[in-house]
């Protein structure tokens, strides 16, 4: 009787144990919580035997030294040494205040940020049998929106049947953006999407 317990319980809890292990194993490990990792590798968390350091505190700009060495020159000046190129060989590092540079990294991707929430999409709706005067009154505004900076969405919409003038209304979008290239770039060709097809622009640089 005992055995027959034995036989049933332990694969069953075996396999358990190996496929608890696979998910431990498939874990990736986790910085532990309230702590950010360091995005890169400062003083003598620098493993390795030599390093290249660039800056204005070896001869020449440019100087390989033993990590040591080069953590010792740091510290003389009041700094770190901050690896700046892992990959390379031997790895770059230079000699900065680390806790300013983190500082102005995180300034700058607030900026970038920032810009990037400021673009404005404007949208310009076409028909495949948009006559000129049409097409010179939405020319107007689209010239208008990059002038302040604004990108612009032009699309020509395809209702029913008239999806078989696609051909008519590529060439309506480039039309639309070959009179926009004083002002404004094209960063996506006119493509298909549904019964849509749209082109996009961005205004071009010191147009604003």
């Amino acid at each position: 009787m005992n055995s027959f317990f034995e036989f049933r319980i332990i694969p069953i809890f075996a396999g358990y144990l190996t496929k608890q292990t696979r998910h431990n194993l498939n874990q990736k490990p986790q910085p532990p919580r309230g702590r950010q990792e360091e995005p890169y590798r400062i003083n003598h968390k620098i493993r390795v035997r030599e390093v290249r350091v660039v800056g204005n505190y070896v001869d020449g700009g440019n100087a390989v030294l033993l990590v040591e060495d080069a953590i010792k020159l740091a510290q003389e000046n009041d700094l770190d040494l901050v690896e700046i190129s892992p990959n390379a060989d031997p790895p770059v590092c230079k000699i900065i205040d680390y806790a300013k540079f983190k500082y102005e990294q995180k300034k700058k991707q607030k900026e970038i940020k920032a810009n990037a929430a400021k673009v404005v999409l404007k949208e310009i709706r076409f028909g495949p049998n948009t006559d000129d005067h049409d097409f010179n009154f939405k020319l107007k505004h689209a010239i208008s929106f990059l002038k302040e900076g604004a990108k612009v969405k032009a699309y020509v919409h395809f209702v029913g049947r008239s999806i078989v003038f696609k051909e008519r209304g590529e060439m309506l979008l480039l039309k639309f953006a070959q009179a926009l290239e004083d002002v404004g770039i094209v960063e996506q060709m006119p493509r298909l999407e549904g019964k849509r097809m749209n082109i996009f622009l961005a205004p071009k640089p010191g147009k604003k």
